[in-house]
């Protein structure tokens, strides 16, 4: 919070500045203002001090007219005199109010002499406005005959003369003196005002260039982070959230900064974790389309083996249906025929349904296959049991074939989890395929063992002496249905079904089944299958 306040500190301080110089200058125009309104009093004092001085001089230059009228038998009237000697008395009263407040307003060496002969020419003028206006009520008419020299005289002594001073020099000095003092006062106001004026220029100018320097500040100030906060602004807008702004300040335009990279952080971790969403979904999509592709082509493929299925249980079942009925067609054709002859004709239609029972079996495991291919009842499993109990229904199926079984004994322990039913026809089926081609007086091989390479899984081989396959049949011995041309010709009844069932069955358990053939010396099938571990396997 302190680093954020840095820039608001600056602009509170810089509006206190603002405003303190502000009330300096208001402080400055009211004390002005007072000093201008002081020196202009001064001036209207001095003025009216003349001015009472002038009026003073002018009445008494209209009371020395009455006297001359009342001296040389004019008529004059004693009502204007007391009117003028009443206004002089006013006068008098109001430059003794006036010199107070020019003492109290001026208070300099020349001023305080000027006041004090102000006060003393003030103190004479007023003795003698009482002499004059004793003088003037005492004077009557002039007696006829009366010198005229002798009355001006009387009238210059009354008028001129007090307490041994000269009134017409008096208000000379004092009309003079007050010329000067009204002359220096309107000099002081005008020199005062003209100083006031360019003071008050020089402060407005002095506020003007503070509140411009101040402003240029400002600007520098803000144009940066301004510019720097409209362009990551912008680049947010843009979708370029690698845009960082560069703004390392401790002030509130940082703080904004970083908020605005830290959201453009958070908005590029959230863009990531969308991207691996729909990159997750669009794996997952991928998956389900896969998985939806291959179920129907799985469907597919199912329906084809049906329809194959079909095919080739029309096919299988019509060869020996067709052995068994011409057999009795035979038997049944003509007269009477010997015990024996009926015998053999039973063998063969004994051989016949065989044939037609193994076939069906097949046909009936293809289709189980195809129905419950995901139907494996998978339990512990004891893979040696399975083992021996195949080499015994094995070596029976050699004897009747005049081929020979053996078995290298198997490692102990080996078990799995399976369907041991489902395992021992798959045994069978390798077993029964290596006798059925192989030639009389051969050997069929069977044999288990757990490479060391991948100790978890045990590999079973049934190796044969027989026929072999040629290579370009190697690959389509899975297919159902296929016998390659020297299969056909070795054993004609076969049905091509045996190895694809067996594979379906070692898939089932997890496992896989390879072939390897020469030609004219024998087949090895090899089983993979997985182990049990220790806890599987109770």
């Amino acid at each position: 919070m302190q680093r954020s306040s840095a820039f608001r500190r600056r602009i509170t301080l810089a509006l206190a500045a603002l405003a303190t110089i502000a009330a300096l200058q208001g402080s400055f125009a009211v004390w002005a203002v007072g000093l201008a309104q002081h020196h202009v009093l001064r001036g209207r004092v001095a003025a009216d001090i003349k001015q009472g001085f002038t009026a003073l001089w002018f009445d008494k230059q209209q009371l020395r007219n009455w006297m001359a009228q009342r001296q040389f038998g004019a008529s004059a009237n004693d009502g204007l005199r007391d009117a003028l000697l009443q206004r002089m008395r006013d006068t008098l009263g109001q430059l003794n109010v006036l010199a107070e407040q020019a003492a109290l307003l001026d208070d300099g060496p020349a001023a305080r002499q000027r006041q004090a002969q102000r006060r003393e020419a003030l103190a004479v003028l007023g003795g003698s406005l009482d002499q004059l206006a004793r003088g003037l009520a005492s004077l009557n008419q002039p007696a006829p005959g009366l010198d005229t020299s002798s009355a001006w005289r009387i009238a210059n002594d009354l008028f001129d003369n007090a307490d041994g001073r000269d009134l017409r020099a008096l208000l000379s000095e004092s009309l003079a003196r007050e010329d000067v003092s009204l002359l220096e006062k309107r000099a002081e106001t005008d020199e005062t005002l003209t100083w006031l004026r360019q003071l008050w220029v020089g402060t407005t100018a002095a506020l003007v260039l503070a509140a411009l320097a101040l402003a240029i500040g400002f600007a520098q100030a803000l144009r940066t982070p301004l510019l720097a906060l409209a362009e990551g602004a912008a680049a947010l807008r843009e979708g370029r959230l690698a845009h960082r702004i560069k703004l390392d300040a401790s002030n509130e335009f940082g703080e904004v900064a970083r908020s605005m990279n830290v959201m453009a952080e958070e908005l590029t971790a959230h863009r990531a974790r969308e991207a691996e969403a729909r990159q997750a979904l669009e794996v997952q999509v991928a998956r389900r389309t896969a998985e939806l592709t291959a179920a129907l082509t799985f469907r597919k493929e199912a329906e084809a083996r049906r329809r194959q299925l079909f095919a080739d249980v029309s096919h299988e079942l019509r060869t020996p249906t067709t052995a068994i009925r011409g057999e009795a067609q035979v038997a049944l054709r003509g007269g009477e025929k010997p015990t024996e002859e009926y015998r053999q004709s039973l063998r063969r239609i004994e051989d016949a349904t065989r044939q037609l029972g193994a076939t069906i079996d097949d046909l009936l495991t293809m289709a189980r296959s195809d129905i419950d291919s995901l139907s494996l009842r998978h339990k512990p499993v004891d893979l040696g049991r399975v083992l021996d109990e195949a080499f015994s229904l094995g070596t029976a199926m050699a004897q009747s074939r005049g081929v020979r079984l053996e078995a290298e004994p198997w490692p102990a322990g080996l078990s799995m989890l399976g369907d041991e039913d489902r395992l021992r026809q798959m045994l069978l089926a390798l077993i029964d395929n290596g006798i059925r081609y192989s030639n009389p007086g051969g050997i069929v091989q069977l044999a288990a063992r757990q490479p060391e390479r991948q100790p978890n899984t045990v590999e079973l081989s049934i190796r044969d002496q027989g026929i072999g396959i040629a290579p370009d049949a190697l690959p389509d011995v899975f297919e159902r249905g296929f016998r390659a041309p020297n299969a056909r010709v070795h054993a004609v009844d076969g049905s091509g079904l045996g190895l694809p069932i067996a594979l379906m069955l070692a898939r089932g358990h997890g496992g896989d089944i390879r072939l390897s053939s020469i030609p004219g010396e024998g087949t090895v099938a090899i089983v993979t299958l997985p182990l049990a571990s220790v806890g599987e396997a109770s």
